[in-house]
């Protein structure tokens, strides 16, 4: 079986370095590299932005509409004076003002409804030539000032009733100019549901900004958490054997003297203090593995041969309780006993997570490629996980699992990386492993 391009190798390894290099932009979780992963992220425009979704563009689409809509109706007889200077300078300065509305959208407000009203008095009523107004006042309604908002609504709304219908006259405006009831109706509830919209979505935005605050800190809390459990249990161990040491290794040192002064006057009571030595070393011995057992993981069976390493993925695959496929890619060298020990740990603890939190009918597929200068090791499960509350991410959560081998390859200068990927679930290290002969 070769690597599937969907999952193995996701990263394709410098031969140098050996790191590797993830093209997809694949993160752990399902999750891929984009704006969001960061604190402070910026938008398309490149720079941050005050307010989620304020679009720069906005400007330059309402400078689009107002003018295309300005020249239809020149097309249509419906502008009653020249498509010139003055009427163009009325429909480009409203949306070149939007560029400032996040600093001042009073303002800017005020000035796109101001031109807005001006090229009405002598077009047709029409929706477009006020689109870069009502970007401004959903704007203000979006950054939170509602109350500026209505007032700036209602008094534009009242300067085009005085202007178009109430000053008509006097103006000496084109009958065509002045609105009938249907516009004079439909302006209003078009003004309160910019601002209903608006005001939409800054809500929106904020309960956005407090799931990634929320999320953000769950997150703090669980390595905060993992890592006071690690600093306890290290903590408690350290005690615990400085107890067990301390006591036993004195006895042994106070007896160890005692029989050597004994050794040639009194053999029958350097004898006994031998049979002391060696009651004392067993005691140390028994009580220094019950402490150390408890650093084992569930289910793993106690370690029968002095080395466990790679040279046993066969045994290990075999034993696996589950169809494993291993697969050895690279030329084959003796490792560094530390990292070949957490080589085989680490895809020992991964297949028995696969057992215990896999559905059924799982498979498992196992790579090692021994790169120049380090070891990857690649372990998936085709299976879904079982969504009965445990599962690779609990554990992770939990402080066990992924945490354990992660743990375990940062120990030794290495990278873990595990995440669902396509319907099942992958565990990806890189281990340092430089070949014999070259430098660390």
């Amino acid at each position: 079986m070769t690597w599937r391009r969907e999952w193995g190798p996701p990263w394709r390894a410098d031969r140098r370095t050996g790191r590797f290099a993830d093209p997809d932009g694949f993160r752990p979780h399902g999750r891929r590299r984009g704006v969001g992963d960061r604190p402070g992220a910026t938008g398309a425009t490149g720079r941050s932005s005050g307010v989620p979704g304020l679009w720069p563009g906005a400007a330059i689409v309402a400078g689009v509409i107002q003018v295309a809509a300005a020249k239809t109706a020149a097309a249509h007889g419906a502008l009653f004076r020249p498509l010139d200077v003055l009427a163009l300078a009325l429909l480009v300065i409203g949306p070149f003002a939007l560029f400032w509305r996040r600093r001042a959208p009073e303002v800017v407000f005020a000035v796109a409804a101001a031109t807005s009203l001006g090229f009405l008095t002598f077009a047709e009523p029409r929706w477009m030539y006020a689109a870069a107004a009502g970007v401004a006042l959903f704007t203000l309604a979006k950054l939170g000032r509602r109350r500026a908002a209505v007032l700036g609504a209602v008094a534009a709304y009242g300067c085009y009733l005085l202007i178009c219908v109430v000053f008509a006259d006097a103006l000496r405006l084109h009958p065509g100019a002045r609105p009938d009831l249907p516009t004079l109706l439909l302006a209003p509830i078009g003004l309160a549901g910019l601002i209903f919209l608006g005001g939409a979505a800054k809500a929106r935005a904020e309960h956005m900004a407090e799931m990634i605050r929320a999320r953000a800190e769950r997150a703090r809390a669980r390595e905060e958490q993992e890592r006071r459990q690690a600093s306890e249990e290290r903590l408690r161990i350290a005690r615990e054997l400085h107890d067990v040491l301390g006591h036993h290794l004195s006895l042994i040192n106070v007896q160890a003297g005692v029989g050597l002064h004994l050794m040639d006057s009194r053999p029958e009571q350097a004898r006994e203090a031998l049979t002391a030595i060696k009651s004392a070393s067993a005691e140390a011995l028994r009580e220094v593995r019950a402490v150390l057992g408890v650093l084992r993981t569930e289910e793993e069976a106690a370690p029968r041969q002095p080395a466990l390493g790679l040279s046993r993925l066969s045994d290990l695959t075999a034993d696996a309780g589950l169809p494993v496929e291993a697969k050895v890619t690279g030329p084959v060298r003796e490792l560094p006993a530390e990292v070949d020990r957490a080589a085989y740990r680490i895809v020992q603890e991964a297949l028995t997570n696969v057992r215990k939190h896999a559905g059924p009918g799982a498979t498992a597929s196992v790579r090692v490629n021994y790169l120049p200068t380090a070891l990857h090791l690649a372990v998936r499960n085709d299976g879904a996980i079982r969504d009965d509350g445990a599962g690779e991410e609990k554990d992770a959560a939990a402080g066990t699992g992924i945490a354990g081998m992660r743990a375990r390859a940062q120990s030794l200068g290495g990278t873990l990386e595990a995440g669902p990927v396509d319907g099942g679930y992958l565990v990806s290290v890189v281990l340092p492993a430089a070949a014999e002969g070259d430098e660390p």
